[in-house]
């Protein structure tokens, strides 16, 4: 069959409450975020690997705190005043150039002066995020830190689900096994996964089925 054009669209991601699964892996996640008015000093560093669900939890947690939202790359000195009225959910920080950090620790001083709460995100353990700004590392070092653990089968099971629902792609129940038998325990493995998925689906005209799963991830355990 020929193949077609593939246009590399944004997917729709839904991020409403709804759309969030729990289980043992973010539990506690979810409840530091859901207990957010008790956060001691009033900020909470939420930590996790790619695709583990930290931009939707903050985007949860900003509709609930009514809070401003921003990746740490864009914040600019601009924004300071105007996130601090509400707090806000800062996510990425690891990624802040230093023009950034020096406005998240203005941010930071803001947030605690008027008693508004701060949400911080990024990839890895937070003490080691290591910013340049020495004065924000030890800000981020004092606060409450929470994060996603590791993704189990249940956890897995919707989070394909919702990433195929994203796409506006239907799987067959017997697609989904072969999907959790096989693939990586990594949320990073499954977001990739499913995006190449959706892209040779696509080109080739074709529903996600048991044999282009496993084309894809035999292409993928060859490329490793």
């Amino acid at each position: 069959m020929t193949e077609q054009l593939v246009f590399d669209l944004p997917a729709d991601t839904a991020f409403g409450r709804d759309d969030f699964f729990v289980s043992d892996a973010n539990a506690r996640a979810v409840a530091q975020l859901e207990d957010w008015q008790n956060w001691p000093l009033g900020k909470l560093l939420l930590t996790g690997p790619k695709g583990s669900g930290k931009s939707h939890l903050a985007q949860i947690w900003a509709e609930a705190a009514g809070a401003g939202r921003i990746r740490a790359a864009d914040l600019s000195a601009d924004d300071v005043a105007r996130l601090a009225e509400t707090g806000a959910a800062v996510e990425d920080v690891p990624d802040a150039p230093a023009a950034a950090q020096e406005a998240l620790f203005h941010l930071h001083n803001l947030c605690a002066a008027n008693s508004r709460p701060l949400l911080l995100t990024g990839r890895g353990e937070a003490p080691r995020w290591s910013l340049g700004l020495a004065d924000l590392n030890s800000r981020i070092a004092a606060a409450l830190a929470v994060g996603v653990g590791a993704p189990d089968d249940h956890l897995l099971h919707a989070l394909f689900i919702k990433l195929f629902n994203d796409r506006q792609l239907r799987v067959s129940p017997r697609v989904l096994r072969q999907l959790l038998l096989r693939s990586e325990r990594s949320f990073a493995f499954v977001v990739d996964l499913v995006d190449i998925l959706d892209k040779q689906a696509l080109a080739r005209g074709s529903s996600v089925t048991h044999a282009l799963v496993s084309d894809v991830l035999a292409q993928m355990e060859g490329n490793s």
